[in-house]
């Protein structure tokens, strides 16, 4: 195989469309656009225009709210903490808190706080996490193996 051998397979790239090029190129003239109206000319936007007839979006009832003090936590399984462990990216002996982890890769964004949550196996012993928030079963998981999980004060978020 050659440099100059090299192609796209069969059908993989389209010529673009040259309107507007002669009567022979088939798309001449008013160029593929028809004859007037509001569709030929320029700067057409009629994205849900239904011809003056009220449109289905004003038409249908609006449901809902957004909660714009709702916490964001990134979700973090034992199972991945194990993995950086085993990597060697995070420290066992070390209390395992947001910075640790953003350092480790293992969250990329701290948001409001970590949440542990309990999928995976941690085979760590003595593992110390600060978290904004942890399931029932991952505090479960790293008290069977010595470990605890430290919560902000006064925050039942288990």
């Amino acid at each position: 195989m050659k440099l100059n051998e090299i192609s796209d397979n069969p059908g993989a790239t389209k010529n673009r469309k040259r309107v507007g090029r002669g009567i022979g190129s088939g798309t001449g003239k008013t160029a593929g656009s028809g004859h007037k109206g509001q569709k030929a000319r320029s700067g057409v936007s009629i994205n849900g225009f239904e011809g003056g007839q009220m449109p289905i979006h004003r038409r249908l009832p609006k449901r809902g709210f957004t909660n714009i003090f709702r916490k964001q936590y990134v979700e973090v399984n034992l199972g991945r903490l194990q993995a950086a462990i085993d990597a060697g990216k995070l420290d066992a002996k070390k209390p395992v808190d947001s910075a640790a982890l953003l350092g480790a890769g293992v969250i990329s964004k701290p948001r409001d706080g970590v949440r542990i949550l309990g999928k995976g196996e941690l085979t760590a012993k003595k593992l110390e996490i600060h978290a904004a928030g942890a399931s029932k079963a991952a505090i479960a998981a790293v008290e069977a193996g010595g470990g605890k999980i430290v919560l902000p004060a006064g925050d039942d978020q288990a």
